[in-house]
């Protein structure tokens, strides 16, 4: 009831409702004014009308969740305007007024679906406390719906991290929350693209619900159902009407994940719907309006999608009003003395065994590997070694493995191999004994580059090494080179 209040206080607290539209219906233009000017102060938007006639007109323009609707009207009746009870793919809460205590009326009423009755005169705090029921309701079927959507995702909520890359990243996200403009957030897989996501809705102080959805996860006539909603027998098994996700998220937040899997058709779809705020159900021609933050990720570069033809222009300038990026975890190692306890503390938590202590090795190890999995697969390592009960550092050993024989082809110092035959006289290739340990090292990993044709970062991840060690090692060889020339 605060919300309604016009003191002070009040007013300094934001409404809960302003998420939601009224309609009072009532031939008195003093209570028509009254309930308008009552409702204003907590509502996104109110109407008014003096007929059933004129209200239906209203309702198929726009969207209401509240309508308050007085029973005797000039021409057709409150109880008479069948269209709003009926409808399902509208339906609104609805508070019937009366001047007369008409019993059979009222039951009539709440047979109909009504939400209250309240005779006249009434009190307006009478009044305004049937519409905080209503309201407190709806709110909490919203986010009953938006918390079903999303109660597998297992996602924290904090950005865990002291780096400069961290930092940065925690600044830009304070600094867009406030907009309403759409936030691309690119990054690669992995990388926590939906905590960055999570905390834009966070910061932004929006009443509504974060809701998200992943967009290749769904075929696509299931996707445009997901979120715009649909109508009872839109296409076969739709038994029953559905609120889209942008009407569950109405007020707060939509996360589309994976953006760049989209198909071209629903990417004309979302587009339509970011110009004109407004969403189609599936099987119906009826526009609604929402008020939603749209925040997309991908693990794509959008920018080369839109150049490809896979991608649609308009749409990535829609979207990519503000851009985040979210850095690899690789280029803020720093981050792992932080992140590694805390994985290690809430996923000793989660599987209900006692916090095991990393050893110094342990983090050495994992400061000197490239995580190309990013947190997800730094999160999954942690997993694993705590349930077999085996440190990191043990973990990384045995990823490696032992050196496996191959055939080796140098393109400097004229090394080359030399073959072998095994007692069952099978050919095989190794490394001469005049070799140094030098020697068999470079040949190794040159064996191992080319095998990736030259490519560094995997080559580092067979050798079980951190990419900046090869680097070290093929500038250690090039300066041996140029000495020898001297």
């Amino acid at each position: 009831m605060a919300f309604f209040d016009s003191s002070e206080n009040s007013q300094a607290q934001a409404s809960p409702y302003l998420a939601f539209s009224a309609l009072v219906v009532d031939d008195e233009v003093g209570m028509q004014a009254v309930l308008k000017k009552a409702l204003g102060k907590a509502f996104g938007h109110v109407e008014t009308a003096g007929s059933v006639e004129e209200a239906e007109a209203l309702r198929l323009q726009n969207h209401y969740d509240l309508i308050i609707l007085d029973i005797n009207l000039p021409g057709r009746s409150g109880i008479e305007w069948e269209e709003a009870f009926n409808d399902a793919d509208r339906k609104a809460d609805i508070i019937f007024m009366t001047g007369y205590a008409d019993l059979e009326v009222a039951i009539s009423a709440l047979k109909l679906g009504a939400s209250d009755f309240i005779l006249k005169p009434f009190n307006l705090q009478q009044m305004l406390q049937a519409v905080s029921r209503c309201m407190d309701k709806r709110s909490a079927e919203r986010v009953t719906a938006a918390l079903s959507h999303d109660i597998n995702r297992r996602v924290s909520k904090e950005l865990i991290g002291s780096s400069i890359k961290t930092t940065q990243l925690k600044q830009l996200i304070s600094q867009f929350a406030p907009s309403k403009a759409s936030v691309l957030i690119e990054g690669e897989s992995g990388t926590g693209k939906e905590l960055v996501a999570r905390g834009l809705h966070d910061a932004s102080k929006r009443k509504g619900p974060y809701v998200a959805i992943n967009c290749g996860a769904l075929a696509p006539e299931l996707l445009e159902s997901e979120l715009f909603g649909h109508t009872a027998g839109a296409f076969t098994g739709a038994k029953k009407s559905r609120e889209g996700l942008f009407r569950v998220a109405s007020g707060g937040t939509l996360f589309l994940d994976e953006i760049g899997e989209m198909p071209l058709a629903m990417q004309a779809s979302l587009l339509r719907v970011l110009e004109q705020r407004t969403v189609r159900p599936v099987g119906t021609e009826r526009e609604i309006s929402v008020d939603v933050r749209i925040v997309a990720a991908t693990n794509r570069n959008l920018q080369q999608e839109v150049e490809d033809g896979k991608f649609r222009q308009d749409l990535f300038y829609r979207l990519n009003v503000l851009k985040i990026e979210v850095p690899a975890l690789r280029t803020r190692l720093s981050d792992l003395n932080e992140l590694v306890p805390y994985l290690t503390r809430m996923l000793a938590k989660e599987l209900g065994v006692v916090e095991p202590n990393w050893a110094h090795e342990d983090m050495y190890a994992m400061q000197d590997y490239d995580w190309p999995g990013n947190v997800r697969e730094l999160k999954n390592m942690l997993e694993r070694c705590i349930l077999l009960n085996k440190p990191p550092a043990h973990y990384f050993r045995e990823l490696n493995g032992p050196a496996v024989s191959a055939a080796i082809t140098l393109s400097s110092n004229d090394i080359t191999t030399l073959p072998a035959t095994s007692g069952a006289g099978e050919l095989q290739f190794g490394y001469p004994d005049s070799w140094s340990l030098k020697d068999v090292e470079k040949a190794h990993i040159q064996q191992v580059m080319d095998s990736h044709s030259g490519n560094k970062s995997a080559a580092s991840r067979d050798l079980g090494v951190a990419r900046k060690t090869l680097e070290r090692k093929y500038k250690e060889w090039d300066e041996s080179r140029s000495s020898n020339e001297d």
